[in-house]
């Protein structure tokens, strides 16, 4: 069984990639407590120790004091940035749907994440609203990258509206990457569409009234392919995560 994961994010003062085999880590602040004292994490146990960027450090507990854990490094491992950097493009819906999509798509593989707000999300974020809902969608993917036991946490970025989705989707088409948009009325199933060898995909996924038919034209028009999952309606919640375990799969990462 894998060890389990906790997450001390890089800083400049402590990097884990400072640490190699033989060396005493010291996880303390909240993780080290809710490994010692929550967990009640004891010697002899492994712990994997991650920075959110790629480093991970394979560790056995040696003592706890409290809330510090003192973990004897056994390998340290920095897992590269993939060839194909999978982004998901999720439209804002109502009812937390949003939410479980870019949990659910942290757990199979996704590597960014989009917030969009699209013509028919009924969610809107603007102002404070804005910048506390982008919070809780960091907050979820930090806690599925801990649950997924992986060494890298997807990046949230700032939501986009339809129109800058179009110039994000020219820029990524003009870098050689792919912009592939899930819709019910595609022709090609997402199994044949063409992937890049390397850069950026995004993949776009509309919310609970789907993807407008103004914005599947400005999208196409801007470089992006349109495809389909399958012959049956899925929710915007499950179709970002069944799209990106299908693209982890083409992409030779399962």
């Amino acid at each position: 069984m894998s060890a389990p994961v906790f997450l001390a994010e890089a800083s400049a003062a402590h990097p884990l990639s400072g640490y190699a085999a033989g060396a005493v880590y010291v996880l303390d602040g909240a993780e080290g407590r809710h490994a010692g004292v929550v967990q009640r994490r004891g010697p002899g146990e492994r712990i994997d120790v991650v920075d959110g960027a790629g480093v991970r450090l394979r560790t056995v507990v040696e003592s706890v004091q409290g809330a510090e854990v003192h973990l004897r490094v056994e390998q340290a491992d920095v897992e590269p940035v993939p060839d194909v950097v999978v982004t998901l493009v999720q439209a804002l819906a109502k009812g937390d749907r949003d939410e479980m999509a870019i949990e659910a798509a942290t757990e199979t593989g996704v590597d960014a994440i989009i917030p969009w707000q699209a013509d028919r999300s009924v969610v809107v974020w603007r102002g404070d609203r804005a910048a506390k809902s982008r919070a809780r969608w960091v907050s979820t993917v930090r806690a599925a990258t801990k649950q997924a036991r992986r060494a890298r946490i997807p990046a949230v970025d700032v939501p986009l509206s339809s129109k800058q989705l179009a110039a994000r989707t020219r820029e990524v088409v003009a870098a050689g990457g792919a912009v592939v948009v899930l819709h019910e009325e595609a022709t090609a199933g997402l199994a044949s569409v063409a992937l890049p060898d390397a850069g950026p995909l995004l993949l776009v996924v509309g919310p609970e009234g789907g993807i407008s038919e103004t914005e599947v034209a400005l999208l196409t028009e801007a470089g992006a392919t349109t495809a389909r999952l399958g012959p049956h309606v899925l929710r915007t919640s499950t179709a970002g995560p069944i799209a990106i375990a299908l693209l982890s799969e083409r992409l030779g990462r399962w």
